[in-house]
């Protein structure tokens, strides 16, 4: 059975030792009667049992996700009723037609004359109608921790198309301008130096390649994380003058661990956009930890007060989005804490992902 029959079909296993409970409890607690019961007490007990199962699954397929479920009480009531009366009907027809009654009242004459026995007459099948209540209650928890579990299910598909958008709208808008100012600085280099025009042509390829099919899988380990963004700075660094300092200082030693795609990159490209300056001395400071099973992310660069010093909304990743990709992707399990530092003219982004 695949997974959405799974969900659309209860446990099998489970309702079929449910029942066999019930049967049981149905067709041997009357032998401690000490009497000998007439077929006809066995008929209707049989009729009874397969009418409480119709009435559990009449309920749970049909009156709770028709009635219950979309708040309509009132009809959900009534059809339940409905359902008891009818079982209540159905028994006594039955017992009229297989002279239930007379039977019953033979076997308590015998069971009085062997034994004295006081057991009351079966006449009026109150017991029957306390079962099916029973059965209709339990037939409604079980579909409403159906339900439950179908909602729960629902949100966590949704949340995972989420984040498969997030990350598509990820590689979508990572600043195309990026690529082609590379492309221009690799085809200006070509010039002056064919083996770094060579080597910064690889660099890209290599970048491009993780975008496209590395990031499918989901995760990818922290050394290809780091790679991408190494490669990132250094086909960065060809339009850069003397006057930026670009520092990436990786763990020491390096831990491999499964992380989502692409999480450092909207803050590094954020430091570029908005801390470097052309005429200015400026720097860009990245450092990553690990300790326990956590990451620590810690970017730093040049605050200019005549630059926007947060991520742009309408050019690149922004941070709105990935914040939420973190809260989709680890929630609960990250700090992310994003400063202005005016008086030591510094922007500085603090992450702490714990990745257990």
């Amino acid at each position: 059975m695949d997974t959405r029959a799974a969900k659309k079909y209860p446990p099998v296993f489970l309702h079929i030792l449910g029942w066999s409970f019930l049967g049981l409890f149905l067709m041997w607690q009357p032998l401690s009667w000490q009497i000998v019961f007439p077929i006809s007490f066995w008929i209707k007990q049989t009729v009874l049992f397969t009418l409480l199962i119709s009435i559990f699954y009449l309920n749970y397929y049909f009156w709770f996700p028709k009635y219950l479920a979309k708040n309509r009480y009132m009809k959900f009531i009534l059809f339940n009723i409905i359902s008891v009366v009818m079982l209540a009907v159905c028994i006594e027809q039955v017992k009229i037609f297989i002279n239930h009654g007379e039977q019953m009242d033979r076997a308590f004459k015998e069971a009085r004359e062997l034994n004295g026995d006081k057991k009351p007459h079966d006449r009026l099948d109150y017991f029957s109608l306390l079962t099916a209540l029973m059965v209709i209650g339990l037939s409604t928890s079980v579909a409403a921790v159906r339900t439950a579990q179908m909602d729960k299910q629902f949100r966590q598909n949704l949340e995972k198309e989420k984040i498969n958008s997030e990350l598509s709208f990820l590689k979508a808008q990572i600043n195309p301008h990026f690529f082609f100012n590379t492309l221009n600085n690799i085809y200006a280099l070509t010039v002056i130096d064919v083996e770094a025009a060579r080597e910064a042509l690889h660099k890209l390829s290599r970048m491009m390649r993780y975008v496209l099919y590395e990031t499918q899988h989901g995760t990818v380990l922290l050394s290809q994380e780091i790679a991408f963004a190494q490669d990132y700075i250094q086909l960065m660094q060809l339009r850069l003058t003397d006057k930026v300092t670009v520092h990436l200082d990786p763990p020491s030693p390096l831990h491999d661990v499964s992380i989502a795609p692409m999480l450092f990159l909207p803050f590094i490209e954020n430091a570029f956009k908005h801390g470097v300056s052309a005429v200015q001395p400026s720097r860009i400071d990245i450092q990553i930890r690990q300790r326990d099973h956590k990451i620590f992310v810690e970017i730093k660069n040049t605050l200019f007060t005549d630059k926007r010093a947060i991520l742009d909304e309408s050019n690149g990743i922004g941070l709105a989005n990935t914040q939420r990709r973190l809260d989709l992707l680890y929630p609960g399990k990250y700090q992310l804490a994003v400063n202005e530092n005016k008086e030591e003219k510094e922007f500085e982004v603090h992450l702490e992902l714990e990745t257990a």
